[in-house]
């Protein structure tokens, strides 16, 4: 059976994603919170749990050999986790701005780069999940810091994709626009305000909806399958048409 690694499997997007891969994968979801993975993995045999911090200096060795351990290997990693502190430039702070760097940036080099090896014993597949906020060239007001470091994950994409192609490693992204994940509730935004940016990004949206977490994870299974093979280095934009100028946020 093929073998997925998914960090941030505690919620939202990344629970969706860990139940789609334990359809036919055995999966390892990483995450802080060991009752959200556990939430996760409830009713799902094929789903495992590993709670640590990512941006930990051992982190990236506990997660491979974890996977190596219990999985048998690496066929997926998913770089799913991220961390989001909205403000404007004339408020962001150093932690915040650390913070953001290490889980959105430096995680997924570290991790990605430890699993080097599992990932070419397979071969296997990357996927890093990014926001279609910061692509295309788009501004994003309150968001800097955190768009800076989705865009960096596509470069990182890119370059992967050149440098690990001989390894027969595939390194893809999905830009993700705005999903019905709880995201806004984590991040500190009352019900009642998270509903209102759901209903704003709706009515901007081209298909006037938002996504649902099940959505990207679709999106996810179709570029990890053997189908897509032949696709290395693509950014794929799931938003709804709202990067195409429609003009939100």
């Amino acid at each position: 059976m093929p073998t997925a690694v998914i960090t941030g499997g505690g919620s939202g997007i990344g629970r969706a994603l860990a139940h789609e891969f334990a359809r036919d994968h055995q999966v390892l979801i990483v995450g802080r919170d060991p009752r959200s993975l556990a939430a996760t993995a409830d009713g799902h045999p094929s789903v495992h749990t590993l709670a640590l911090d990512l941006t930990h200096s051992d982190a990236p060795d506990r997660v491979v050999t974890t996977a190596l351990d219990r999985l048998g290997g690496i066929d997926l990693l998913v770089n799913n986790a991220g961390a989001a502190t909205p403000a404007p430039l004339a408020e962001v702070d150093r932690a915040s701005v650390e913070s953001q760097i290490a889980v959105n940036l430096t995680a997924p080099v570290l991790l990605t780069a430890r699993a080097l090896d599992a990932l070419a014993e397979a071969p296997g597949t990357v996927l890093n999940l990014t926001s279609a906020g910061s692509t295309g060239g788009r501004a994003w007001p309150g968001f800097s810091v955190y768009g800076a470091t989705k865009l960096a994950v596509e470069q990182l994409t890119r370059t992967w994709a050149v440098e690990l192609a001989p390894r027969g490693i595939r390194v893809l992204a999905i830009a993700a626009g705005v999903v019905a994940s709880g995201m806004g509730l984590r991040m500190g935004s009352s019900q009642e305000q998270y509903d209102g940016f759901l209903a704003q990004a709706a009515a901007a949206t081209p298909l006037g909806r938002v996504a649902t977490p099940g959505e990207i994870a679709g999106w996810a299974r179709g570029l990890a399958a053997p189908e897509a093979s032949f696709a290395t280095g693509a950014i794929i934009t799931v938003d709804g048409g709202l990067s195409l100028g429609a003009g939100f946020p």
